[in-house]
């Protein structure tokens, strides 16, 4: 069974640094696009980021561009989101997702496989 696992969320200060990771498990996601959404308390579930199968494109939403940067490491079928110069309004529970297929999708929809979430809390 295809399974996600997110870790590294937590609680940091403000203008601080985090990463997270994304393990999956029961099956390769080598050809799969893989992305970052986060959901604020009261909020929708927002997209973050993405990055292609391939790893030669990625896509961020502009309120995070410049700050994180989304990478993957395919011997561990683990992606990451490196997040410096975090603030207050990044505090969300960060989840990541698969969708099949070519390059970098922005809708949920289009995402098959979800982990569970990793809550991150930035303190102001």
């Amino acid at each position: 069974q295809a399974q996600l696992v997110e870790s590294g969320g937590g609680l940091v200060q403000a203008g601080g640094s985090l990463r997270l990771s994304c393990a999956a498990s029961g099956r390769t996601f080598s050809t799969y696009a893989m992305g970052w959404f986060r959901q604020a308390p009261g909020k929708e579930r927002e997209f973050v980021a993405a990055i292609s199968w391939s790893g030669r494109s990625t896509y961020y939403v502009d309120f995070v561009k410049d700050r994180f940067t989304i990478s993957r490491e395919y011997g561990k079928n683990t992606v990451y989101l490196q997040m410096n110069s975090l603030k207050a309004e990044d505090t969300a529970v960060y989840y990541c997702a698969a969708a099949a297929g070519e390059g970098v999708p922005q809708l949920s929809s289009v995402y098959r496989y979800w982990g569970q979430g990793t809550q991150v809390t930035v303190s102001s």
